[in-house]
């Protein structure tokens, strides 16, 4: 097949959830004999990113219109193409599957988790979201969900049928990087954060947990605010010798920081499958994660949960682990066994083949 990604940043992945996975089911659906087109908004890879195609196109670099704007161009230039199918990502994008029907190009989209609560947006953002999920619902060939509880949204909100594909966590068998020694930080003693800089992802209710313990090992808070800069700005105030913001990290030096970590903090509070989350458990972490459903579904009894409204647990519960470390290693295999179960891109990747197969036949 030749199959198109539209709407996300493009890869190779440096940036969120949607640019993995673009990269993991690219990568894995060439190596299957297909060719894999992935819309881009930056340059300097070349044409092709690990047998993956690249398009590099514009964007309006704004808050609101970034990624519709792209995701517009994209599409436009897809309908000079001789795609087989489209895989669309996030509802947000949801306003140019009319034009891809209309040119009888079949879509699937990835609606992502319930974006418009996000704190982030205002009721113009909001408002966008709930019509681009009400698009999805009459425009799109097939509604895939990566998680069962966006899947139950969609068909109790629009009678809709989802298919539910969660994503994968596979690490590669490879040498950790020199990450560690570079942020002076030892193996199996410091907590790890990872998620960008946004109001419903928590970072700075994180920081101020943090604080309210003695003797705790460091905090690594990796991510970035593209367009939080307030948050941002209050992050940095916080910066110590205990508090540790290396920015976004990806690729070995990710992957090295996520094997290392004596806990991992999952603090989203909106979404589905959250990537880092399942490569926190993948990589035999022990995670504490914000008591939502979505997350429930990803960690069931592998998993510790806190709260951080109306009551913060979440200082209690490191206190408690770092006080236990037979529970911490209880933890870390079942975590890791829940993982290879459930989340393995192979298996991503043979769901996706065959949706996509059958929405081409």
């Amino acid at each position: 097949m030749k199959i198109a990604i539209l709407g996300t940043r493009g890869v190779p992945p440096r940036y969120g959830g949607f640019e993995t996975f673009a990269a993991e089911l690219g990568t894995r659906l060439v190596a299957r004999g297909h060719e894999v087109t992935v819309y881009c908004r930056d340059g300097g890879e070349g044409a092709v990113w690990l047998g993956i195609r690249r398009i590099v196109l514009p964007a309006i670099r704004h808050k609101y219109l970034e990624t519709v704007s792209h995701t517009f161009l994209s599409a436009l230039n897809a309908l000079r193409r001789d795609f087989d199918v489209i895989l669309l990502c996030n509802a947000a994008n949801a306003f140019v599957l009319p034009l891809l029907r209309a040119a009888r190009l079949p879509v699937a989209i990835n609606v992502d988790g319930i974006e418009r609560r996000r704190r982030k947006w205002n009721l113009l953002g909001r408002a966008w979201y709930a019509i681009g999920e009400s698009f999805a619902v009459r425009f799109a060939n097939r509604i895939i969900a990566d998680a069962e509880v966006i899947a139950r949204y969609y068909r109790e909100r629009y009678g809709a049928d989802p298919v539910t594909i969660a994503y994968g966590a596979d690490f590669p068998p490879e040498s950790d990087s020199d990450v560690l020694q570079r942020l002076r930080l030892r193996a199996q003693n410091y907590i790890l954060y990872v998620s960008r800089f946004e109001p419903e992802n928590n970072p700075l209710e994180v920081v101020l947990a943090y604080e309210k313990l003695d003797k705790a090992p460091p905090l690594v808070m990796v991510g970035a605010g593209l367009y939080a800069k307030d948050l941002v700005a209050e992050l940095q105030r916080h910066a110590s010798d205990r508090i540790l913001f290396p920015g976004a990290l990806y690729g070995v030096d990710y992957r090295t920081l996520q094997r290392n970590a004596m806990i991992y903090v999952q603090a989203t509070e909106v979404g589905g499958t959250h990537p880092a989350m399942i490569e926190a458990m993948a990589s035999g972490g022990c995670v504490l994660a914000l008591d939502t459903a979505e997350n429930r579904e990803v960690g069931g009894d592998s998993v510790g949960y806190f709260s951080l409204r109306p009551g913060e647990t979440l200082s209690g519960a490191i206190r408690e682990w770092l006080g236990d470390a037979p529970k911490r290693e209880m933890m870390r295999k079942s975590a890791r066994s829940r993982a290879a179960e459930r989340y393995r891109w192979d298996q991503v990747t043979a769901a996706y083949e065959n949706l996509l197969s059958e929405l081409v036949r």
